[in-house]
């Protein structure tokens, strides 16, 4: 039996990037707890694979691919979104990516393209889902920012850059479209998805934290399904730092 904080039954859930890594995780967690759910990135085959193994759970799921950062292919996905399963209420803005490199060598395609990704197209996504939300039931919004976006962090520029925009992005968002639309950000920290697999071993061991380790990307879960329910009814507009307490 769901507890009935946690029942997403007759709610649609869409997460971009949500094919691997904690996207995967989170598009699970809701389908766990009855929520229909539409998985985009940008490589079909892997979306598809997710969208089955959801509808071994007794789930709708819908497979898109999508350029998180390109305007018109997120219409697509949104127009997508609706047609199939009617509804978007619960979006997860969770795409994103921040190759490290000396600043002074970043060339203007790559600064583009990080920015894009980071926050030119999730704020089309969230804006334009967010207008329907208010017009319709209402919603929730998370936006998946970085602990980079808090601190300063050498050799990832314009990757902090835009996720500290798309902090400011959330609380404004949320003054626009509340109080039907609540819109909120969670900050991770180093996780062990497939990024990790870059790191040394002492990295994927140790980190200046309290908690002294990287987090597992399970761990993801219980912040985006608070701030996804009624739980969290009153918070808007709120950061919420998923990174085991870095300092």
């Amino acid at each position: 039996m769901l507890d009935p904080i946690f029942d997403f039954r007759g709610r649609v859930a869409l997460v971009t990037g949500g094919s691997r890594g904690l996207g995967y995780q989170m598009v699970r967690a809701f389908a766990e707890r009855g929520a229909d759910v539409v998985i985009a990135s940008r490589k079909l085959d892997a979306c598809e694979r997710v969208a089955e193994e959801m509808r071994g759970l007794g789930r709708r799921a819908l497979a898109h691919a999508v350029h998180a950062a390109k305007w018109d292919s997120i219409d697509a996905l949104i127009e997508a979104a609706y047609a199939e399963l009617g509804r978007i209420d619960i979006l997860v803005n969770n795409a994103g990516m921040g190759p490290a490199m000396p600043s002074h060598e970043v060339s203007e395609a790559l600064f583009d393209s990080v920015v894009g990704l980071n926050f030119k197209g999730p704020f089309r996504l969230a804006s334009q889902v967010a207008h329907r939300m208010a017009q319709g039931e209402g919603g929730v919004i998370l936006n998946v920012s970085s602990s980079a976006s808090l601190a300063p962090v050498p050799a990832v520029v314009p990757y902090a850059s835009a996720k500290a925009a798309l902090n400011a992005m959330s609380r404004s968002l949320a003054a626009e479209y509340g109080p039907k639309v609540r819109v909120n950000t969670l900050a991770p920290g180093p996780f062990l998805t497939d990024i990790a697999k870059a790191w040394t071993p002492a990295m994927r061991e140790r980190v200046d934290s309290a908690i002294g380790r990287p987090g597992r990307p399970e761990e993801i879960v219980s912040a985006a399904l608070f701030l996804a329910s009624p739980a969290s009814s009153f918070t808007t507009g709120a950061l919420v730092q998923v990174d085991g307490g870095m300092v």
